[in-house]
């Protein structure tokens, strides 16, 4: 069945993964996305594990895409990118700052072109500021943005990094949301435009609401540390590790009940949230100290029994086999002629008219590139040549 976004083109020149997350995301939806790299390949098909050729990572940035591998330096495949433009309703990149410009596809050319088209850029933290042409990874922006001074160990006040890359993911999702809602504004109005996106923006953004209000009242500011919501809400059993909150009032009693102290409900220090949230450390030390004397198989459906909010803290490979995980259909199997059987987390958002799926794997670099270059009117012979002349990689 065709996907929300079926009958839309998108041209997709970003590298590693916040561009390349955002465009498989369009994917998953219907679009037909044209990854374009250079005869080398972008670095990800490089990096870490491979299974028949195949990079992991790669693969998990961009399935469901078709591969167009390209030399634009030479006059040739940048005349084959224009044409391919010309046919597009999305173009999207992630080069620094003033780099398409120079490759010959900056806005002002593509639009030329294509005078509707969307044209996209994310970049690290904009076009402009002290910081704009400098090399950019998920890491510094966790540095600038303040995410490791919310991730900073509570005792020593060290930063620390999130172990997983929340910039560029966040990154990947909000310009998913953007390219589709300029798409919805071009319906609407015939016009296209550009959307400028830059991680850091995102980040702050995104951390926004509950890590840093504590400076919206300009003039009444608070450390924002006191209005930070997220507690470390790890905790130890006899048999594991455990994570459980109570943040209202009935929580609050529910875990009280359920761990058999329900003489900590007359406790003045945890009276009601606001005055909890005063007493953190020592709600934090009573929690960890009654939980330690429990099992986790003993203790959750107690939780549970209460209504406290709690879960077993999974490991990444057990996950995959979790009951919850499993019901859902969160993880699916694939069969891929080349890769054997691929194992990916089906698109989350489910549309019950025009549902979003797996549309097929990462493509190998090349593999389409005969297929759209005929799309665009070159001969057989033609492709031949421009594969000889390496102008175009075809391994289709």
């Amino acid at each position: 069945m065709p996907g929300p976004l079926d009958g839309f083109k998108i041209l997709d020149l970003t590298t590693m993964v916040s561009g390349p997350i955002a465009t498989m995301m369009l994917a998953d939806q219907g679009a037909d996305v044209i990854k374009i790299e250079p005869p080398r390949g972008e670095y990800m098909r490089q990096a870490g594990h491979k299974h028949e050729g195949m990079s992991a990572g790669f693969l998990s940035c961009n399935r469901g895409k078709r591969s167009l591998s390209i030399d634009l330096k030479s006059s040739k495949g940048l005349e084959i990118v224009k044409k391919l433009v010309a046919t597009a309703d999305v173009l999207v990149q992630n080069y620094r700052p003033g780099a398409i410009e120079r490759m010959g596809l900056g806005e002002d050319v593509v639009r030329e072109i294509r005078p509707d088209i969307i044209f996209v850029s994310i970049s690290g933290f904009g076009e402009q500021g002290p910081y704009a042409n400098q090399r950019v990874y998920d890491p510094i922006i966790q540095a600038l943005s303040g995410l490791a001074d919310i991730q900073a160990d509570r005792n020593t006040g060290e930063p620390r990094m999130v172990r997983t890359i929340i910039p560029d993911k966040t990154t990947s999702v909000t310009a998913a949301q953007a390219i589709t809602a300029a798409l919805l504004a071009r319906e609407r109005s015939g016009e296209g435009q550009h959307v400028r996106l830059a991680m850091l923006d995102t980040m702050v953004a995104y951390l926004w609401p509950e890590g840093m209000s504590g400076m919206n009242f300009i003039g009444n500011e608070i450390d924002p540390t006191q209005g930070q919501m997220g507690l470390d809400l790890v905790f130890k059993t006899t048999d594991g590790y455990i994570t459980a909150g109570a943040v209202s009032d009935t929580e609050w009693q529910g875990m009280c009940r359920a761990l058999d102290r329900e003489d900590m409900l007359e406790d003045p220090r945890f009276a009601n949230p606001a005055i909890r949230s005063k007493h953190t450390a020592e709600r934090r030390k009573f929690m960890s100290d009654e939980i330690a004397k429990w099992s986790a198989e003993e203790l959750l459906p107690r939780f549970i029994a209460n209504d406290v909010p709690c879960a077993p803290i999974l490991d990444r490979v057990t996950l995959i086999d979790n009951e919850q995980v499993v019901e859902n259909e969160i993880i699916e199997i694939h069969e891929d002629p080349v890769l054997g059987k691929v194992r990916q987390p089906r698109p989350a958002a489910r549309f019950d008219r025009t549902p979003a799926a797996v549309r097929g794997m990462a493509p190998f670099l090349g593999a389409d590139s005969a297929a759209i270059l005929s799309e665009l009117g070159y001969s057989d012979d033609e492709i031949a040549r421009l594969d000889t002349d390496g102008v175009v990689v075809n391994t289709g």
